[in-house]
């Protein structure tokens, strides 16, 4: 089983939302959202966090924040349990994705106007082709780059992967000796968003679960 959740920030609760869930967690975490001068930042760190800690509930773990590690390449993973998570934010969709099944990663990306030939280098020639010849070049260009943040994520070594160095064909892709499978979720029209696994991912079931503050 995969677990996802998410949820949307708004402006109007973000005291609320401060008073009552910052307190719950480290004081080292507290001043990380605090330092934040847009509340949009803030907001999302903090909620990412407590839907780990939701999803964790689901999954009948207890958050402890002193289990919370960081790998070299600054990856959070907890030390004792044996479960992988990812968060991954945009706009205003934040979300979290859980499992046992291995090594998960998540990322989502809000599609929006962007000149998309700045992006050129980090893309191979068959997925440059594939989003120029797109009928919607920047919806594709998001479908694309959202499975490979997603994989890097899934990797563990995030941006010291050349994006360039790999091409994801069928939902499928190989960063060194490891394999990668992604599967597409829908949360709304204007975002594209993939999960990434380090096993085959279609016959996994994936729960989602949208949850308001």
């Amino acid at each position: 089983m995969i677990y996802i959740f998410y949820t949307l920030i708004n402006e109007d609760n973000h005291k609320d939302l401060i008073n009552k869930y910052l307190p719950k967690f480290s004081t080292e975490f507290q001043k990380k959202v605090l330092r934040y001068r847009r509340w949009q930042d803030a907001q999302l760190s903090l909620l990412g966090r407590v839907l780990l800690v939701k999803g964790m509930e689901q999954m009948n773990y207890n958050f402890d924040d002193f289990d919370l590690k960081y790998t070299f390449y600054n990856k959070p993973y907890f030390d004792s349990i044996d479960m992988s998570f990812n968060i991954s934010h945009s706009g205003k969709i934040v979300i979290c994705a859980l499992t046992r099944l291995g090594s998960i990663g998540i990322d989502i990306e809000k599609i929006k106007p962007i000149k998309i030939t700045g992006f050129k280098s980090q893309m191979t020639k068959n997925e440059w082709e594939s989003v120029n010849n797109s009928k919607d070049k920047i919806r594709s260009f998001f479908y694309h780059w959202s499975q490979k943040e997603a994989v890097i994520k899934t990797n563990g070594k995030g941006f010291t992967i050349p994006l360039k160095s790999f091409e994801i064909r069928n939902k499928k892709t190989t960063v060194g000796f490891e394999n990668f499978f992604l599967k597409e979720i829908t949360i709304k029209d204007d975002y594209s968003c993939h999960v990434a696994l380090n096993r085959k991912i279609d016959t996994i079931e994936i729960k989602i679960n949208k949850l308001d503050f």
